[in-house]
């Protein structure tokens, strides 16, 4: 029978990492990533964990020695944020290239500079076209049980593709949480012994990593595309899957409060639940206010987000990084682009917030409502943004 427990996210993130028998963990420390790694560590050394951990000295080392343990057949994990994404974004893109199914969890946090150790999407959004898939978790249990759900997924045959678990930095990974543990025989039933599609064996040689010539690097590159895009049913197999053994079913796009609604928030991350409680208070105030909160990221989910939106007069979009010199969010430019040819397609507004982890509550979000639903049709049709909280 499975238990609750009150415990940090990023502790309760490493023991399901530990859950899954993962047999190598290389990471490098970096705020506000560092306790994952550290309990692991913890459950290396005390025996606990039967795995290498590998101290790297740098995140690009820590990426390239999860490819080099995935290639060889090991079940691998890493661990990231911020600077050390950027430091290992090379290597990045080899992982998802080679078809390598690594697991790894970004702490999102803003990218410098200014110096920030705070949480924002900046991090994640660079590598948005890495090919990996990458999901947002809103809260400690779905940390929890997407872990399984990643190596599931990376490691399925269908698949065979590296995948990101997003977690807010301090919002999320520095929270006590009441989560359920899974145990262990759950996750047995759940996630089979990793076996490798191909593996570096000298007895049975095989390329990896080989020069693409302009002749098939075209090929190559629609191959990874069409990987990356037919992975989608898998997902949503391993989400209905998990739903069956711990009874929680996973989707693309989570509503809240759509009946009816006229007018949708879409959130992705943990500030979900802060906009979840501007909902409620919309509600009591009898507003057609609603949510949407967008989980699967790559793949993109167009076919569930044509109808999540049904029925909206508008979508106020936030986003939480900046594309510097461009239409605003980055979030709301996807939005926007995916619904281009729907008949009848809502506005879409667009709020860049909370960058570097600054606060924003419940009572901003209904501020940014009101001011989103007096815009005159003219405004509406600029596709403009607002950078909110601006200070002057």
């Amino acid at each position: 029978m499975a238990k609750k427990r009150g415990v940090e996210v990023s502790i309760a993130a490493a023991d399901a990492i530990g859950m899954t028998n993962v047999d190598v963990v290389a990471a490098y420390p970096i705020t506000p990533q560092t306790h994952i790694v550290e309990h692991l560590a913890d459950l290396v050394a005390s025996g606990e964990l039967d795995a290498e951990f590998v101290p790297v000295e740098s995140e690009h080392s820590a990426m390239s020695v999860a490819c080099g343990s995935s290639g060889a057949g090991a079940r691998t994990f890493t661990c990231t944020s911020s600077q050390g994404l950027a430091l290992m974004n090379e290597i990045v893109f080899l992982a998802a290239s080679m078809r390598l199914p690594i697991v790894m969890i970004l702490a999102n946090r803003s990218l410098s500079g200014p110096l920030s150790i705070w949480n924002d999407h900046s991090d994640v959004m660079s590598i948005r076209d890495t090919g990996w898939i990458q999901i947002f978790a809103e809260n400690g249990q779905e940390v929890f049980d997407n872990v399984f759900f990643a190596f599931k997924v990376a490691e399925d045959k269908n698949v065979s593709l590296p995948v990101i678990v997003n977690i807010d930095g301090f919002g999320l990974s520095h929270m006590i949480e009441p989560i359920e543990y899974w145990e262990q025989e759950m996750v047995k039933q759940y996630l089979p012994d990793f076996e490798p599609i191909n593996r570096l064996d000298p007895d049975h040689p095989v390329t990896m990593g080989a020069l693409g010539m302009p002749d098939v690097f075209t090929e190559a590159k629609k191959a990874q595309n069409e990987a990356l895009i037919h992975s989608k049913p898998e997902i949503l197999k391993a989400w209905k899957d998990m739903g069956d053994i711990c009874g929680r079913y996973y989707k693309p796009i989570e509503t809240y409060k759509m009946d009816s609604a006229k007018v949708a928030f879409l959130t992705m991350g943990s500030t979900g639940e802060t906009v979840s409680l501007a909902i409620d208070d919309l509600r009591e105030q009898g507003k057609a206010a609603g949510q949407l909160k967008l989980r699967l990221w790559r793949p993109f989910p167009f076919e569930e987000l044509a109808e999540a939106v049904k029925g909206l007069d508008q979508i106020i979009v936030i986003d939480r990084a900046i594309s510097f010199g461009g239409p605003g969010g980055p979030v709301a430019s996807e939005i926007r682009n995916a619904l281009y040819h729907q008949d009848n397609m809502p506005y879409v507004t667009n709020y860049v917030c909370s960058l570097a982890g600054r606060d924003i509550t419940a009572d901003d979000f209904i501020t940014i409502y009101e001011e989103a639903t007096s815009a005159s049709e003219e405004e509406l049709k600029r596709n403009d943004y607002t950078i909110y909280g601006v200070r002057v």
